[in-house]
């Protein structure tokens, strides 16, 4: 992960004394989380999306350019608290990515202890910018950790890195994330590893996380910059319809304020007035339409912040904020190859945008929509999607019920396998954490080629339910 030089992490002289476990934390508050619409409603990289300065899971390459003001300052490391090298075995790989990784399993067991140095030191050495966090820190902390072993496991993969910190950088934009934020919280990382991992802590290890966050923060510096120069930090969205379709599921409508560009099966960040600073992802349930209105599929859950607040809460008129649309889970409108379609819960929102999709391309294929819920009750959007399969026969719907007599029973996964085999189509599977695993093991043991399985991140999905 050697490259270009990003900010300046600072080399510290002191640090707080160990904080208190802040319990599980998802994300620092200015980066997001790619992520998959959860089967319960929400849309999350994890916990929250309010938080991020780092968080789970790359997607595709793209490249970064060079800022126009030029490269930012290099990091500037934290001196460990003893010089300690921590040499392999001999004969072992002394690369920087296999560095990465050794600090990495050392930490693993005492995940939660090192996050919490960090945001300690974080906050204690730059107060400022505390307000850029949610005011709940409680969900925010394990997508640190989460995001530092994505950056060790893809250290070596610099095009799948790079087209995660790409999009990871856009979307820091809605958090007031600046440039000179990424030495404060690069000083802290290296804080954090240097008091905690000191059987792999060295000169040659610090100098790879020096190098690797370097690298990490002038990626997202480029997209934010280059972003900048065409597209706002967030838009404005008014409600202008609000349908309960169960008692805890809801339809929210919205005008954005100006052009939002989005492709079906994406999903974007939303930020609630009730609850400033804290962002949940959701899937578009619709393809684009005429009017520019988007709409999404909510289900309030037990603590659902968000979630509540858009079910239980949210009126015509008010108005909510968006990031920028993301997600990699769309249709390659070049092939005609068959599309098979599994949507759990809520998660049949972005499935129904997909095939609304393949309608307005006019490019007609055979479709596949396997709806599933634990209960018949549960299939809210059920008459929607039969009206669809009524008026497009390429399309076939069924639903699937864990509880009860309708459609089949058995689970998603189960029913996709006694329906044949699926190696010549596109899947394309959103929902509960539990139901994409499920289904792309099913699906691995089919025969489908792991090209042809499409889905957003799963580590996005843990803590989506808020």
């Amino acid at each position: 992960m050697r490259g270009r030089r990003g900010p300046c992490v600072r080399r510290a002289t002191t640090g707080p004394g160990r904080e208190t476990d802040h319990r599980r934390s998802r994300r620092g508050r200015p980066m997001e989380v790619p992520a998959t619409a959860s089967g319960d409603g929400d849309r999350t990289g994890g916990g929250m999306d309010g938080g991020g300065w780092f968080a789970p899971g790359p997607s595709r390459a793209t490249s970064a350019s060079a800022p126009p003001n030029g490269p930012a300052r290099a990091p500037r490391s934290v001196p460990r608290q003893r010089d300690r090298t921590g040499p392999p075995a001999a004969g072992g790989d002394t690369s920087d990515t296999a560095l990465l990784r050794r600090t990495m399993a050392e930490i693993e067991p005492i995940a939660d202890t090192v996050t919490s140095y960090f945001y300690a030191l974080l906050f204690l050495r730059h107060p400022a910018l505390r307000a850029l966090f949610p005011a709940a820190m409680d969900t925010q902390r394990d997508r640190l950790f989460t995001a530092l072993l994505t950056a060790a496991t893809h250290a070596d993969d610099p095009a799948t890195l790079t087209a995660y910190l790409t999009d990871l950088g856009r979307g820091h934009r809605k958090y007031g994330t600046r440039p000179e934020h990424y030495p404060a919280v690069g000083e802290a990382l290296i804080g954090a590893l240097g008091r905690y991992a000191p059987s792999t802590w060295g000169p040659r290890t610090e100098a790879a996380w020096v190098s690797a966050y370097t690298t990490i923060s002038q990626i997202m510096i480029d997209a934010a910059t280059a972003d900048e120069m065409r597209a706002p930090a967030w838009w404005q969205a008014e409600v202008v319809a609000h349908e309960m379709r169960t008692k805890d599921i809801a339809v929210v409508t919205v005008r954005p304020d100006q052009p939002y560009p989005f492709l079906a099966g994406q999903y974007t960040a939303l930020e609630t007035p009730w609850w400033p600073r804290v962002w949940r992802h959701y899937s578009f349930a619709s393809a684009p339409r005429s009017d520019g209105l988007l709409s999404f599929h909510v289900k309030a859950v037990p603590a659902g912040w968000v979630s509540n607040a858009l079910v239980h809460r949210a009126r015509r008129g008010d108005v909510v904020r968006l990031g920028p649309p993301t997600g990699s889970m769309t249709i390659d409108h070049t092939t005609d190859n068959g599309l098979l379609c599994l949507g759990g819960g809520t998660g049949i929102a972005p499935i129904k945008a997909l095939v609304e999709d393949v309608v307005q391309h006019g490019r007609y294929r055979s479709v596949d929509v396997f709806y599933g819920a634990r209960r018949s009750d549960d299939l809210y959007d059920f008459d929607t999607m039969l009206r669809l399969q009524q008026s497009h026969p390429w399309l076939s719907v069924r639903p699937v019920v864990d509880e009860g007599s309708v459609g089949l029973s058995g689970g998603l996964p189960e029913a996709v396998r006694e329906y044949g085999s699926w190696h010549t189509h596109d899947v394309y599977l959103s929902g509960p954490p539990g139901m994409i695993r499920r289904g792309v093991d099913t699906l691995l043991g089919m025969g489908v080629p792991p090209r042809r399985i499409r889905h957003d991140s799963i580590e996005g999905l843990v803590g989506a339910t808020t």
